[in-house]
């Protein structure tokens, strides 16, 4: 049995029977309008929670676990004698890392702080679970703390992810537009092609929905020439498309995806319907190797 446990937040979206089988933790972040917030891990299905995005005016709010939070995913873990890798969303677009540290400065006071490390993925969606993957196979090979840590560092290097979007204007709504401000100067009628790399990054702008999905494509195949070939598709609200765009990449790439899922509300509340994603990692690092 792995002495390492790893812990994440909601926001790789993993499906939840790839959660299971790699035996992942699981921290909640809350999404709701006013006055109802949900955890998103109790969520049942997505589709009530868009179609309400789509109609309603108000803008969801979003929040962070607490400290609180981690701790009673944390403590029964160190209470088996696990020490835990905990990785999560992007520090540039999230207080959900930050949360995680002053949960750790708390252990630190009981002198438990150092069974603990806790890493900023630098990314989301399906970025983290990239991430998470090639935790749990080095923690399954019987890597350390100090050993599935590296394994998540040098995963966060060797990971890639782009997504295209119908419009910019719940990034804007949202106040999680990062680096893609400059792009509100023109119309918001256009498909903004995004990547995140520690906040929201723009790559291009393309006029229509086909040509989005091609350039989803060419980026595959950019994928399998940098070797990133284990591979992965999200959506929101899209699974037609999805399951076209991995058709296409097993041609491009080659092999079946790690995974297709859904991205959940706590994203989907800053992006809108319509998210169309493709992203790789080095199968190496997901060996059980060390």
């Amino acid at each position: 049995m792995a002495s390492v446990a790893i812990v994440s937040d909601t926001t790789h979206y993993l499906p939840a029977e790839l959660v299971r089988r790699e035996g992942i933790h699981q921290v909640s972040l809350y999404v709701g309008w006013a006055g109802e917030s949900t955890r998103e891990l109790e969520m049942n299905g997505f589709d009530a929670f868009y179609a309400r995005l789509a109609s309603d005016p108000a803008t969801p709010t979003t929040s962070q676990p607490s400290i609180g939070d981690y701790l009673a995913v944390w403590e029964p873990l160190l209470q088996e004698g696990k020490d835990i890798v905990s990785v999560h969303l992007a520090g540039g677009i999230s207080g959900t890392c930050e949360a995680a540290r002053q949960a750790r400065t708390m252990l630190q006071e009981r002198g438990l702080g150092e069974r603990v490390e806790v890493i900023d993925g630098e990314t989301g969606c399906g970025g983290l679970g990239f991430l998470l993957l090639a935790a749990a196979a080095a923690a399954r090979a019987g890597g350390d703390l100090l050993e599935v840590a590296a394994r998540v560092k040098q995963s966060r290097k060797r990971a890639r992810i782009w997504f295209c979007i119908d419009t910019l204007e719940y990034l804007r709504r949202g106040g999680r537009i990062g680096k893609a401000q400059a792009w509100l100067g023109g119309t918001l009628k256009i498909k903004p092609i995004l990547t995140l790399q520690h906040e929201i990054t723009p790559v291009e702008r393309v006029r229509t929905s086909k040509r989005a999905f091609e350039r989803m494509v060419e980026y595959g195949d950019r994928l399998a020439q940098e070797g990133l070939t284990a591979w992965a598709v999200q959506h929101i609200q899209a699974a037609d498309q999805a399951q076209r765009l991995a058709d296409r990449c097993r041609e491009v790439i080659g092999g079946e995806p790690l995974f297709i899922s859904e991205v959940g509300p706590v994203i989907g509340t800053y992006t809108g319907p319509g998210l169309l994603g493709v992203g790789g990692v080095d199968p190496a690092l997901l060996s059980e190797a060390l």
